[in-house]
């Protein structure tokens, strides 16, 4: 079920069977799950069908950039999970894509700009467009210097410190206790040109080495400033730790805010926002345009480690008044549960539709007719 209702919110095709058994008998139990679960994809496809993502944030894909021997992309993992659970609507691009159509562009820890890469993407901000950079992101290939100037930054290299610690405050730090933050991962230290120096980075009393012991896994921070964290220039911020690699690695919650509270300063008018709903809950926003419609997908599924190969869901825990607000380029006529067919009371507020939906079982479609 979990599987199925996820493939339909992001607009693909559900693909789940058995293999037949070599004495050609059809297990009937199996067979009753496959078919209890597509009797309910055949009551929701009618509002997937020819269906369309509406997004507004555009990750460059780690994968057009560096091998990890067939596994998942480690950097691509950490964004997904961080924008899957601030519920921010954006796709995975390849650096051939076309840009023009998002608001901001991510680029995670290891997205170096060739000579027709740095192109583009100075093209898109030229035009207004926001970029949130990390690490070795914005990295000629070789590695030894920034390749635009649009970061406002200068290379002097690898961090002298590791773990060192973020001191949080101002915008960056909305959400986050007033206090230093350790990074795990070693960053790159840089220098400010034209940037703002938005967050700075404390460092250690010394390295964890076999010269210097610890009793902690690192040392605690000396409570000086060793170099920036965290830099703005114009619409750029760049981070100067791997905090998407580091969030798939471990998931420190305050990597996720850092790189939220970096959203909100870029991107002011997200198209969904929700109030009262749990990080677990996953979003995607759709657009039917022949049946002038939008479908709201939340799905809220909670994965438990319960044995030591994989993760498993067995309860669907409901969840209750979940607050949403969206932004959407057609005014609406009427918003409803599907298949359902439960009308939702909704008004508008500064340009954006708000209403509440009552009951969350698992996966919802929310109808927004225009």
């Amino acid at each position: 079920e979990f599987e199925c209702f996820t493939m339909l919110a992001l607009n693909a095709k559900c693909s789940v069977g058995d293999q037949l058994h070599p004495n050609g008998i059809l297990d009937k139990p199996t067979y009753d799950l496959i078919g209890e679960v597509y009797a309910q994809v055949a009551q929701k496809e009618a509002w997937c069908e020819e269906a369309t993502a509406l997004v507004d944030i555009g990750v460059l894909n780690p994968e057009a950039f560096v091998s990890q021997s067939g596994k998942i992309n480690q950097q691509a993992v950490g964004a997904v999970r961080m924008l899957q659970e601030t519920r921010h609507q954006f796709d995975l691009l390849d650096p051939e894509a076309d840009f023009s159509s998002y608001k901001l562009l991510i680029l995670p820890d290891v997205i170096t700009l060739d000579e027709k890469l740095k192109t583009k993407i100075e093209t898109f901000v030229s035009k207004g467009g926001a970029v949130i950079a990390s690490y070795q992101s914005g990295l000629n290939p070789d590695k030894k210097a920034f390749a635009s100037s649009i970061f406002g930054i200068d290379l002097v290299g690898d961090a002298p410190y590791s773990p060192d610690f973020i001191v949080t405050k101002g915008a960056l730090g909305k959400g986050l206790p007033a206090t230093e933050l350790v990074m795990y991962m070693k960053g790159l230290q840089v220098k400010a040109g034209k940037a703002e120096v938005l967050l700075e980075a404390n460092v250690p009393y010394f390295n964890r080495t076999w010269e210097h012991f610890s009793s902690h896994k690192h040392t605690p921070s000396a409570m000086k400033a060793g170099y920036p964290a965290v830099l703005q220039n114009g619409n750029v911020i760049y981070f100067m730790h791997p905090v998407f690699s580091q969030y798939a690695d471990n998931a420190p919650l305050w990597c996720k805010k850092l790189i939220s509270n970096a959203i909100d300063v870029l991107l002011k008018e997200p198209i969904l926002q929700l109030k009262n709903a749990p990080s677990a809950l996953t979003t995607a926003v759709n657009v039917q345009a022949k049946k002038n419609r939008y479908i709201l997908h939340l799905l809220c599924y909670m994965p438990e480690r319960r044995g030591n190969q994989f993760d498993i869901v067995e309860d669907v825990i409901p969840i209750y008044n979940i607050g949403v607000s969206a932004l959407l380029p057609q005014k609406a006529k009427k918003v409803s549960t599907v298949p359902q067919g439960g009308n939702i009371p909704f008004k508008y507020n500064g340009g954006r539709i708000e209403f509440t939906l009552a009951t969350l079982n698992g996966h919802q479609m929310i109808e927004i007719t225009y």
